[in-house]
């Protein structure tokens, strides 16, 4: 077993143009007033970082570890959500996405992509110059709008959706296995990955690559009515990382999974700040360091209601918490006999004549 390593915090949601969030120095102080040890980095925020340049120069690198520690603060992963999702998108949601692109590729879906890769190709080689051994992204989705469909599915577009997904995703994943970096694929609702089964099937496209692990969300899994525990049993040899997230699903005579487009505070499923929805992270916690999850346990901040800050520094102490120091020694070491082979023999009976 390990010890779960945390608390940090991803600073996706916490970036901004006002003071403290709008610079490196001052985030990281911020952070770790708030009580936590480790931040997760949105790698598309230029002001956290430059991308391009942590790409190219270790020296870049050394320098935003150093100014992180001086603040108490290490980086525990970056982050390509946005880029990754960009990978693959269905035209349906061009427009939409189009604002997590760069300006030069806006409205060129064919630009776009392949800006989208180029960068998360510099996200591996960042993570590897920072000595990161982990990568969080989205997988993209071209079969999402048909994941309830009406008319029926026509046969074969799944499968002709995930085979191009695999296209896409196999050169970024054979670079990050050259560099000694996962890509944890965040299972999400929206992404062709949204659940243990397409993760299987996209796993089985790329033959097992041993660079495809998840990042694991039970907020997530908690929207989908999904089993978030036995999630964890059958998976816990691909989960890298760990977003520690709460979410609630009251349904109604009205409502259910889907939301009725209804904003969030009226949903039936929402999220929650940490220990305000309904999952159990007791459990949780018990069972990723049952299964030797050494990874870190990352706050991501989403609430429906509380003040972003108060949920910071709330989850902080929370995850502190709930992390669990795994011992060295048996609970009942103290009631052994100190025994041998010869005293287990007689104890068996094997020297007496049975057997």
């Amino acid at each position: 077993m390990k010890t779960i390593q945390g608390p940090a915090l991803f600073l996706a949601q916490f970036a901004d143009d006002e003071a403290p969030f709008n610079s490196w120095d001052s985030i990281t102080r911020w952070a770790a007033d708030c009580g936590y040890i480790g931040v997760q980095v949105p790698s598309w925020d230029t002001r956290l970082m430059d991308l391009a340049q942590a790409a190219e120069s270790t020296g870049y690198c050394e320098d935003l570890k150093g100014r992180a520690a001086e603040n108490g603060i290490q980086i525990t992963e970056l982050s390509a959500h946005l880029q990754g999702q960009l990978v693959a998108v269905h035209p349906a949601y061009d427009e939409a996405f189009d604002g997590f692109a760069a300006s030069e590729v806006r409205g060129d879906p064919k630009a776009r992509q392949a800006w989208a890769v180029d960068q998360v190709h510099k996200a591996i080689t960042a993570s590897r110059n920072l000595g990161l051994s982990k990568l969080a992204v989205f997988s993209g989705a071209l079969a999402w709008p048909y994941v309830y469909p009406w008319p029926q599915r026509p046969p074969g577009l799944i499968d002709t959706a995930f085979d191009e997904l695999t296209r896409r995703w196999r050169p970024l994943l054979d670079h990050a296995r050259d560099n000694g970096v996962d890509l944890c694929f965040e299972i999400h609702p929206g992404e062709d990955l949204h659940d243990g089964i397409s993760f299987e099937m996209f796993l089985d496209r790329l033959d097992q690559h041993p660079s495809a692990q998840m990042l694991y969300d039970p907020s997530h899994y908690v929207l989908q009515a999904l089993d978030y525990i036995a999630n964890i049993e059958i998976y816990h040899e691909r989960i890298g990382m760990f977003h520690v997230k709460d979410a609630e699903l009251n349904p109604t005579g009205k409502q259910g999974v889907y939301g009725g487009f209804q904003p969030w505070t009226e949903r039936a499923g929402r999220f929650r700040s940490l220990g305000d929805g309904q999952v159990d992270f007791g459990a949780i916690f018990s069972e990723l360091t049952r299964h030797g999850f050494g990874g870190w346990a990352v706050v991501e901040w989403e609430c429906a209601f509380k003040h972003p800050e108060d949920g910071a520094r709330e989850g902080a102490q929370f995850v502190r918490d709930h992390i669990i120091r795994v011992t060295d020694k048996a609970f009942d070491d103290f009631a052994g006999a100190g025994t041998d082979e010869a005293a287990n023999r007689r104890m068996l009976g094997l020297d007496r004549g049975h057997g």
